[in-house]
């Protein structure tokens, strides 16, 4: 084990390899506070990448209701019982041991392996709230006592993967060209290593080829300048995907550094596994405190209370009205005299919307033509 430096956690932990970061990093934002479960997303990945044999089962994108959802069943639980004790310093830094550090000398990272039935349940707990909502009951202050949220899920494209670090046949690589982290069919074995060892289950198994399999990022449309076919198909335009750079590196046009570093509304998930996820999500307003705080980390009440805040903010406003407004990668953003544009790698403009909407009410009665409105064509 060497040291590298993982700037989720605020210091250096132990990890399989060196500390080798690609040219830029591949990386999505989600707003959960506007995904409706729709599940647009997991069919556009499906019926893209896994709508072969062997792979029914599989879901590489998939959208869990929380606290009580997971696929497989019940993976984000069996992890943290396997980490054990997680504490968070005063600073922000975690205080308690990642996956790698925690991983018995004859493992390379903690882990648990779920069996065939775990996989059977992908939309097991959907729509289960948290607490009974009694006869009469109805939402009161923020946040709620009785809640629930949906959590889109795919691969992290982790800075320091689990999978990667795990597989005995080196057949995980990390592209240096964007950060995207994928299986060597050829060199594969189906040992099923990286299943074991990816917390956030996201690496699976095919039957039919005798191969693991996972989310491939879309590569083939990020190498065009495109977004994938989760962010594309996303009909509630909570996704964006770009590249996010580290700390010191950070730049305010770039939308995905804008979230997560300058605004800080954007939080990676279970940060305290140790794996650098790059998936970040802006947390729900509604839910439970405790319960986002160990998902997200501590830095959760700041970034709600940021967000809360974003109607005072022009440039932040823009931005989440860039999201979902084009196929294209935002390499670059820019919010002027109320209106938002995107512009790719070149510097070229790709997108340009409104801030505001205009809206136009049509009143139920025309008075020029003295002839109701409702129901004509």
């Amino acid at each position: 084990m060497g040291k590298v430096n993982n700037w989720h956690l605020k210091r250096d932990m132990e990890y399989v390899y060196e500390e080798a970061r690609p040219k830029r990093q591949w990386a999505i934002v989600f707003d959960l506070n506007k995904c409706i479960a729709c599940q647009t997303c997991t069919l556009a990945c499906k019926t893209t990448w896994t709508s072969g044999k062997g792979q029914e089962y599989m879901f590489w994108n998939n959208v869990e209701s929380k606290p009580w959802g997971g696929f497989p069943l019940a993976w984000d639980l069996r992890v943290l019982e396997k980490l054990g004790r997680q504490d968070w310093a005063k600073n922000g830094s975690y205080a308690g041991k990642t996956i790698f550090e925690a991983a018995p000398p004859t493992e390379r990272a903690v882990h648990f392996a779920p069996q065939d039935e775990d996989w059977m349940y992908p939309n097991i707990g959907e729509d289960d709230c948290m607490g009974l909502v009694e006869r009469g009951g109805h939402i009161g202050a923020l946040p709620h006592d009785k809640w629930f949220f949906y959590l889109p899920r795919t691969c992290a494209h982790c800075t320091y993967p689990a999978c990667l670090a795990a597989c005995p046949r080196k057949a995980i690589y990390k592209r240096d060209e964007d950060g995207i982290v994928l299986i060597d069919q050829s060199r594969c074995k189906g040992y099923g290593e990286c299943v074991r060892a990816c917390p956030y289950k996201k690496s699976m198994y095919n039957p039919y080829t005798r191969v693991s399999e996972k989310c491939v990022g879309c590569y083939p449309a990020v190498e065009q300048g495109i977004q994938p076919q989760c962010v594309v198909n996303c009909i509630g335009k909570i996704r964006v995907m770009g590249f996010v750079s580290p700390p010191a590196k950070a730049r305010d046009d770039n939308p995905i550094d804008f979230l997560v570093h300058k605004k800080q509304i954007a939080l990676p998930y279970y940060p305290q596994l140790g794996l650098e996820p790059n998936i970040y999500y802006i947390p729900p307003i509604h839910a439970d405190r405790a319960y986002l705080t160990q998902m997200f980390g501590p830095l959760v009440d700041g970034a709600i209370e940021r967000y809360r805040k974003l109607q005072e903010d022009p440039v932040a406003q823009g931005l989440l009205v860039l999201m979902g407004s084009s196929d294209r990668i935002l390499h670059r953003f820019e919010v002027d005299k109320g209106q938002a544009a995107g512009f790719d790698e070149q510097g070229a403009e790709i997108v340009r919307v409104p801030v505001t909407e205009r809206v136009v009410e049509r009143l139920a009665f025309d008075e020029k033509l003295q002839a109701p409105r409702n129901n004509t064509p």
